[in-house]
């Protein structure tokens, strides 16, 4: 293969690899927001058709709309765009394969915007995309065709069609005010897990990470907030994805003080000996086999959204060299051995409670952070706990006692929260 052309059309491929086919062009103005159209469309079915020489992807509507698809390589995927549609698919819709398309995914990716990323076995190109009008009784159907191809020609198409228009970007998240002025609290950054498209992990009997993560957050926000002491705000408050750059840079832009990312882990294998809750903090090494794997795959967000951001410039890699990331990690350390310590009063434990990895989410080099498993969806005495009030509302309490002791010794000095 041409090295030139390998390496050009590699680099369009990074992010987007290249749209296959607009029909018709969307853009930003053509999208409808949330509160500007009282009627959402719902998406109610979705259908895979067809063989390893072309399959068809069919998902019902209640009205029509505009669709954008594109491909992405490394790996293989085929990521549409649409308006926020509601989707009330049936259960388990996405998880089987057939002919190119390994399983697909589906949520909101942003404000005003949904997605549906198709996982595909090689280099593919969207012969057709397109939406038809309802007639005779007959829904909406957004239809998308694939057609496998080789790597080279699939690179020669992503390099052209990388220059077609893309729709706009959503406003940044940290261009909001960082606090109110004279308001001298300390910030605190709630980060519920993954969202949107992003589920995150999920129990056999349907639960997802990202709804128990954001419940969990909720709850300790207003415990937090109740005491007067503190400012919090979250990175989302409702299902929305949130890449985890955004995440590092909302609570970066507010000065917090402590940034607190809540998530729940599983294990596909045996996932019922494993249980109890484990307090992360970052570590360029991890701390064993476990907590690198889960680092893995917390900072796959990204690309389970349909967007690679392996290939962007990390602005803070030479900060994290800085004195004061030394600091900032035994903070964090300081406030991961509290939470431990409230957890075991109230909640279960992991055996091997405090841990670190490369967690991205972690990598503000001034925010002291740290990512808390609250359990494990695959272990049943862990699911229960996971999905009761009793439990959520003791357990956030216990954090929030975590954050009362951790600024109480910060703010007073204490060796406890001083750099070791």
């Amino acid at each position: 293969m041409n090295r030139r052309l390998d390496i050009a059309a590699g680099m369009a491929a990074a992010v987007f690899a290249g749209v296959a086919m607009l029909w018709p062009v969307s853009t930003a103005a053509q999208m409808p927001l949330p509160g500007v159209s009282d009627a959402i469309p719902v998406a109610v079915d979705a259908r895979l058709a067809g063989d390893d020489n072309q399959t068809r992807l069919v998902i019902d509507l209640t009205q029509k709309i505009e669709v954008r698809a594109f491909t992405i390589a490394d790996p293989y995927r085929v990521v549409i765009d649409i308006p926020q549609v509601n989707f009330q698919f049936p259960p388990r819709t996405g998880e089987h394969s057939r002919g190119v398309v390994k399983a697909f995914r589906f949520g909101l990716v942003m404000r005003g915007r949904s997605r549906v990323v198709l996982d595909v076995t090689g280099p593919v190109r969207v012969a057709r995309a397109f939406v038809v009008d309802p007639s005779e009784g007959q829904p909406a159907r957004l239809v998308v065709d694939m057609a496998p191809v080789d790597r080279e020609t699939f690179l020669r198409a992503a390099a052209i069609d990388n220059r077609l228009p893309r729709l706009a970007e959503p406003p940044s998240v940290h261009d909001e005010p960082a606090r109110a002025a004279g308001d001298s609290r300390p910030v605190i950054v709630l980060d519920p897990g993954h969202g949107g498209i992003d589920t995150g992990t999920h129990a056999p009997s349907g639960e997802q990470e990202k709804n128990l993560t954001l419940e969990f957050a909720t709850v300790l926000r207003d415990k937090l907030e109740k005491t007067g002491k503190y400012r919090v705000v979250m990175t989302r408050s409702d299902d929305t994805f949130v890449p985890l750059a955004d995440r590092v840079r909302f609570a970066r832009a507010r000065q917090a003080q402590l940034f607190i990312s809540i998530h729940c882990d599983a294990l596909a294998h045996g996932g019922g000996a494993a249980d109890g809750a484990t307090i992360y903090t970052l570590s360029d090494k991890a701390s064993d086999a476990e907590a690198q794997r889960l680092a893995d795959e917390e900072n796959h967000a990204d690309i389970i959204a349909g967007v690679n951001l392996a290939a962007e410039p990390d602005d803070i890699a030479d900060i994290l060299i800085d004195l004061a990331q030394r600091e900032t990690k035994s903070f964090s350390s300081a406030f991961a051995r509290s939470v431990a310590a409230e957890f075991k009063n109230v909640s279960r434990l992991h055996k091997n409670p405090l841990r670190s990895a490369g967690f991205r989410v972690l990598k503000a080099p001034d925010v002291p952070s740290v990512l808390i498993e609250l359990g494990y969806v695959s272990n049943p005495a862990d699911l229960r706990l996971l999905i009761s009030d009793q439990w959520r509302s003791r357990t956030s309490e216990a954090v929030a006692q975590a954050v009362h002791t951790y600024f109480t010794t910060r703010l007073a000095g204490g060796a406890g929260a001083r750099p070791q």
